[in-house]
């Protein structure tokens, strides 16, 4: 008779992902996730087949918990542009974010990540289109999704230096001012 486990799926991947998000895929180890989680190899092993499912998941965990509804909100518009950027890249230890992370070590990371982060960003790209689209430049809205994206992605990136918080307020203000201006 096994023994009951005393964790859940859901804590386990809520504490690997600051992990993952800290010190990448490549560098972290199963010792490290299982200090992090408090669950032991066999604990582990039990719920995941392996180091690679336990970043899969926590990826996928983690984009499900940004699906994008700042975006949805009505009226669609810039404001919801600039709620996104400054949301999903906050400053600080752990600003940033966790998808745009992981493509710095895709020659790394297990195949199917690179499919889940596409898939996120193709979806984040249509709601920023949208949200563009909604103001009056609806004949460059799927160009301007691409440089909000590439903006999101390096504003994401220099958080990883533990930019303050006021720096990129300042650099999304300056941005979405800057695209508005453009007819």
């Amino acid at each position: 008779m096994s023994r009951p486990k005393n964790f859940s799926r859901e804590e386990v991947l809520q504490k690997a992902i600051p992990l993952f998000w800290q010190r990448g895929y490549a560098d972290t180890s199963l010792q490290d996730l299982e200090k992090a989680t408090g669950v032991n190899k066999s604990g582990l092993y039990s719920e995941f087949e392996s180091k690679e499912e336990i970043f899969l998941e926590s990826l996928k965990y983690y984009l499900s918990q940004r699906d994008g509804s700042i975006l949805k909100k009505e009226p669609l518009g810039w404001e919801n542009i600039k709620n996104f950027l400054a949301q999903s890249c906050p400053a600080g230890s752990t600003g940033g974010c966790l998808a745009i992370y992981s493509m710095r070590e895709l020659s790394v990371v297990p195949s199917e990540a690179q499919n889940i982060l596409s898939s996120s960003l193709a979806a984040k790209k249509q709601l920023i289109a949208k949200n563009i689209a909604a103001t009056s430049m609806k004949s460059n809205a799927d160009l301007l999704a691409d440089i909000v994206l590439t903006f999101f992605t390096g504003l994401c990136l220099e958080q990883n230096l533990a930019r303050r918080r006021a720096a990129s307020v300042r650099k999304i203000e300056g941005f979405i001012e800057m695209l508005g201006q453009l007819k």
